[in-house]
């Protein structure tokens, strides 16, 4: 039957407000009352696990317009695809924390580019720790999702994400299962690695509406099975026992533009005993299904309630939002089940 509450994560924290991954950002979604938080980890030169999207970081930092810096931008190939910019594994942690927090997207959220350049990058133990402090002060359980961000890469590097993010979840106290832990990534390798690390938390494959995850590319190449396989009944089948859930793209969900059948991803995964997640809900127009969006232009408001509502009623375990006030009012609503 379907969920009437899934979990809500703040993804980034709250970036629908302030720049995601900064300190405010997640203040504001811990006191909005987010069931969870999203950070993602990239790596520093010197092994720190920094809280950032992407190793990439032109974007959402003003390394860019730091003299200092100018001569790091370069060009690299990153799980096969090229980019050019600045790369967190081309800097110590120190010369990383005097970078400033900018909005990734600033045309379409204005407000939140207002606190661009305010508060510093942050690393995991920062996050780990303002989510414990938070769980104490408001006397409730709160999770943490971690995403391990581009393993494979980082392990060619010899940076390898498992033995880090297993030193580190051990030294912050959570290893043991004491607050709830999620930890996703798009390559099942490193989810192996940990597991057999025996760090206690839930599993959680990232997938794709297309492509294929690079670990098995760089192990199989064009035999390396495709994200959309995986998602049939037979692909999940061959997750059962590897992982403990999935987390899918809503397009995956909420399926084809004119009002279709959905798909029925979410009922196939939870006859195997698989959790389902789903990102991203955001409410702008430009993130929407193009059936539920308005006037207004990319940054206004569309019939989020409306997709949304639909994503509910699919029965997922948990939702990512970039907005936690509206995505708790909407998806903590007590109704009944259909």
């Amino acid at each position: 039957m379907p969920r009437t509450r899934p979990l809500v994560i703040g993804h980034r924290g709250a970036p629908g407000y302030r720049p995601e991954h900064s300190r405010s950002s997640y203040d504001l979604a811990l006191r909005y009352g987010v069931d969870a938080v999203e950070p993602d980890v990239v790596v520093s030169r010197d092994g720190v696990l920094v809280v950032r999207h992407e190793n990439e970081i032109s974007g959402t930092t003003d390394v860019a317009e730091r003299r200092e810096f100018a001569d790091r931008r370069t060009t690299k190939t990153v799980d096969g695809t090229e980019l050019t910019g600045w790369f967190t594994e081309d800097f110590t942690w120190d010369e990383l924390s005097t970078l400033g927090c900018r909005e990734r997207l600033p045309r379409l959220r204005p407000g939140s580019a207002t606190f661009d350049d305010q508060q510093p990058v942050l690393r995991l133990r920062d996050v780990l720790d303002l989510v414990r402090a938070a769980s104490l002060e408001q006397g409730r359980e709160i999770g943490v999702v971690l995403e391990l961000k581009h393993a494979t890469y980082f392990e060619r590097l010899g940076l390898g994400l498992a033995g880090l993010v297993e030193a580190e979840l051990r030294e912050a106290g959570w290893a043991d299962g004491a607050l709830p832990l999620v930890i996703e990534a798009f390559e099942s390798t490193v989810l192996a690695q940990l597991r057999a690390h025996s760090i206690r938390a839930t599993y959680v494959y990232l997938l794709e509406a297309a492509g294929r995850p690079f670990d098995l590319v760089a192990a199989h190449g064009d035999q390396a099975p495709t994200y959309r396989r995986t998602a049939t009944p037979a692909g999940l089948d061959e997750l059962v026992g590897t992982v403990d859930g999935i987390s899918v793209s809503k397009s995956m969900i909420l399926g084809g533009t004119r009002g279709d059948e959905p798909p029925s991803l979410v009922a196939d995964a939870h006859t195997r005993g698989l959790r389902v997640f789903t990102w991203t809900c955001r409410p702008e127009n430009t993130f929407l299904s193009r059936r539920f969006r308005s006037r207004g232009g990319p940054a206004a408001f569309g019939d989020y309630e409306a997709e949304w509502e639909l994503i509910r009623r699919s029965g997922v375990d948990g939702v990512f939002v970039d907005h936690p006030d509206i995505g708790i009012d909407l998806f903590h609503r007590v109704t009944a089940t259909p």
